[in-house]
């Protein structure tokens, strides 16, 4: 079965209905342009609300190593996923955590840049000149039929309970990742969007 990542979490209340659906893991955004943003201090509250076996991981975007690295040792935080343009010599500095690397796809896929990130897992999301995620809008999910990706992948971008089934059978990917199309508003998740979107991928 497909593994989901909740992202945008703000409050520990709204981290409860996902793992209570089996979610694998969270998303902390610490992105200050973001609306979905969250302080290292109430990361770490939601983070110590979560039972063990669901992953935190911290979102970043074009941040400096040393910011993330006092974020990730406050919060306890070991998996990482860079949503900027994080090159593949910044991605090694941090061997010593998980990372997720993020592309957002726009009119091609960047499959001649995706072997040069030593990383452990892929992030596709949607291009959006105006935000670095969270935007609702789906990318064509064509581009990524026939591709040899040697690492897991996560799809993100304008997913929901209309559309997921259809998302999971396109591309078959390791995980998904939901933020915008389970909230009342960004940062506010929606609980009976969350149930709907958990009963949809089970089934």
């Amino acid at each position: 079965m497909v593994k989901v990542k909740i992202c945008g979490l703000t409050n520990a209340e709204d981290a409860q209905k996902p793992v209570y659906y089996g979610a694998w893991a969270v998303g902390l955004i610490f992105f200050r342009k973001s609306p979905r943003y969250v302080s290292p201090s109430k990361a770490r509250k939601i983070i110590e609300s979560l039972p063990p076996f669901v992953t935190p991981v911290g979102v970043f975007v074009n941040q400096s190593e040393r910011a993330i690295r006092d974020i990730c040792a406050f919060t306890r935080i070991h998996t990482i996923q860079f949503h900027g343009d994080e090159s593949p010599v910044y991605c090694k500095r941090f061997k010593d955590l998980k990372i997720i690397k993020t592309f957002r796809i726009r009119g091609f896929f960047p499959a001649d840049i995706l072997h040069k990130y030593k990383v452990d897992a892929f992030l596709f999301d949607t291009y959006d000149e105006k935000a670095a995620g969270g935007t609702g809008k789906v990318f064509n999910w064509d581009l990524l039929r026939g591709q040899k990706i040697e690492k897991p992948f996560i799809l993100a971008g304008g997913l929901e309970s209309e559309n997921i089934r259809s998302a999971i059978n396109a591309v078959t990917p390791y995980a998904v990742d939901i933020s915008s199309g389970v909230e009342k508003s960004p940062g506010i998740k929606d609980h009976a969007k969350i149930r709907a979107f958990f009963e949809v991928v089970q089934c």
